[in-house]
């Protein structure tokens, strides 16, 4: 496992994925699924 090093670095957005690349930069992801809830037909 890695160690955490710094926190609250990256203002996370919903329904992101983050991870840290072979050159060592945070990038960010779409998620397939997740984010926003969807609401419920009627």
């Amino acid at each position: 496992m890695g160690k955490v090093i710094v926190k609250n670095v990256v203002k996370r957005k919903p329904g992101h994925l983050y991870y840290v690349d072979g050159k060592g930069n945070v990038c960010e992801a779409k998620m397939a699924r997740g984010g926003k809830k969807k609401k419920k037909k009627r």
